[in-house]
């Protein structure tokens, strides 16, 4: 019983200080996603299928494989797309 305290406490802290999953290539992966979420975005601007219709505080369209919906905010549009897997999100100054 004596040793129960201090070998959970030796446990506890080693799952902490190991965390949770691998770190590998999460750089790699968070500048994936940011390139990912730029490049969905500079195609959803361009698109003339997501263009905001007269008057809609809500609305939606496809790019690529994504598909996206926005609404009106006070800082401009707020846009979320998403696909099997995968979503980012972004948001447009009109």
């Amino acid at each position: 019983m004596r040793l129960a305290i201090p070998l959970a406490l030796i446990v506890a802290l080693a799952l902490l200080l190991g965390g949770c999953g691998s770190s590998d290539g999460s750089t790699e992966s968070e500048t994936a996603t940011e390139n990912n979420a730029a490049a969905t975005q500079a195609k959803w601007e361009h698109s003339s299928d997501c263009q905001r219709p007269a008057g809609a505080s809500r609305w939606g369209c496809s790019v690529g494989a994504y598909r996206c919906q926005a609404v009106v905010v006070d800082r401009g549009w707020s846009v979320s797309c998403s696909r099997p897997g995968e979503s980012v999100a972004f948001l447009v100054r009109p």
